[in-house]
């Protein structure tokens, strides 16, 4: 969240923020909840003071009436205390509510706009989008003729959006994480599986909402857990209110989890298959950062996610994420999409990674601080970004490497994980 004291010294640039980001946040609201919080502060403090200073004259009272009155005028001001402290907690409530409905600040060069239609495009990957001489299917097509993924099966067992991969889709999905785990352990990130359940107190440190009507997190009835969404959620809340020593940073790690999503209000033809699922496994990395480093990191993150896709020969672009789709704790965010020949009438490009720097955003929620000297601490940053997605790795995959005959050509990337070039019909 934001710092409260840089938002009551800068009402007019957090209020433009949250309208740029499509955020319903009173921010004059928190203003006055933070006057009246301050004020009530105050005043617990000085009734504190009155109540101690009336308790240490007691021993010095002349006479046994003395002592009782001054007995009385102690507990009096106890009251008074516990009553204003009672005033001072509802106070803070309010207003710490308030704060954590804002979003981060965003970068100034994040194209503003409020939806994806205003990314902007940066670049574009090595390869270019494949030629075919017949009419390409798209995956689920495909994934249908190679017997690769089951549907109806999951849909049976776990409800839409759940779905069985089968023969060589798991070779591929195994494949996929093991290619990422070999590039990312040698650009020195250590390597985690992550729980699939976190805390609600984790989930709201790194910005998710674990319950109410525009949550996309499964939450578990009557416990304090969610499933996660993204091991971002696990690999931040994984250092939570931890003194870093500042020669410990960068600290990387990358972590495979299955990630859950509702998709609430998700449809249409771009979502078909396993484009948009309840339920898939991927490989994220993350970072805890010094401030001053976090804006190399991101672009670090970003080259990595392009060398990963360039290395399984996909065509992908990158795109600088506008302000209103940015997500609450991300300062700026790139994505990649890749080239989805299945998708439209003569396919488009579609999201495959993404990676957002987070500032000190979720490091302030979830207490996170590195040394700045003998005594002083400040909060570090933290970068999240996707090596692989596997269920849209596949969406890739299979779209972009099938053959006239139906047959899927395997990467040279993933081949020493699958065993064959090629995927064809038994």
């Amino acid at each position: 969240m934001l710092d409260r004291k840089f938002v009551v010294e800068n009402l007019d640039l957090v209020e433009e923020n949250c309208r740029r980001r499509g955020a319903k946040a009173d921010v004059r609201a928190f203003a006055e909840l933070e006057a009246q919080r301050k004020a009530k502060q105050a005043e617990v403090d000085e009734l504190n003071r009155q109540a101690n200073a009336v308790s240490k004259s007691i021993g010095k009272a002349k006479d046994a009436e003395e002592r009782e009155a001054r007995k009385n005028e102690g507990r009096a001001l106890r009251e008074q205390t516990t009553a204003a402290a009672a005033e001072l907690e509802q106070i803070a409530a309010e207003a710490d509510a308030i704060l954590r409905t804002m979003p981060n600040l965003s970068h100034p060069d994040a194209p503003v706009g409020e939806t994806d239609e205003s990314n902007l495009e940066l670049r574009r990957g090595k390869h270019e989008p494949p030629k075919f001489d017949f009419k390409p299917l798209d995956h689920v097509e495909v994934a249908e003729k190679l017997d690769l993924i089951d549907f109806e099966g999951g849909a049976k067992v776990a409800g839409h959006g759940f779905y069985f991969l089968k023969n060589d889709a798991v070779l591929l999905e195994l494949a996929l994480q093991r290619y990422a785990l070999e590039v990312l352990l040698k650009e020195g990130f250590a390597p985690t599986i992550t729980p699939d359940m976190a805390r609600n107190e984790i989930l709201h440190g790194t910005g998710y909402i674990p319950r109410g009507p525009e949550t996309q997190i499964y939450s578990i009835a009557d416990t304090d857990l969610s499933l996660v969404a993204t091991a971002e959620i696990t690999l931040g809340g994984l250092l939570s209110g931890e003194i870093l020593e500042a020669d410990r940073l960068p600290i990387k790690y990358c972590g495979i989890s299955h990630c859950y999503r509702t998709e609430a209000g998700a449809g249409g033809r771009a979502a078909r298959g396993l484009y948009r699922v309840h339920q898939f496994t991927k490989v994220e990395m993350f970072a805890f950062t010094l401030p001053d480093e976090s804006e190399a990191m991101l672009d670090y993150f970003c080259e990595l996610e392009c060398r990963l896709f360039d290395g399984l020969g996909l065509a992908y672009r990158v795109v600088d994420t506008a302000t209103g789709d940015l997500g609450g704790p991300a300062y700026r965010k790139f994505d990649l999409e890749a080239w989805m020949p299945g998708r439209g009438e003569s396919g488009e490009y579609g999201e495959v990674t993404s990676t957002s720097n987070c500032t000190d955003y979720q490091a302030r929620r979830l207490g996170i601080r590195s040394r700045t000297g003998e005594k002083g601490t400040a909060f570090v940053h933290t970068l999240n970004g996707t090596a692989i997605a596997i269920s849209r790795a596949l969406v890739a995959l299979l779209e972009n490497y099938q053959q006239a005959d139906g047959s899927v050509v395997v990467p040279d990337a993933l081949r020493p994980w699958v065993g064959k070039d090629r995927i064809a019909a038994v």
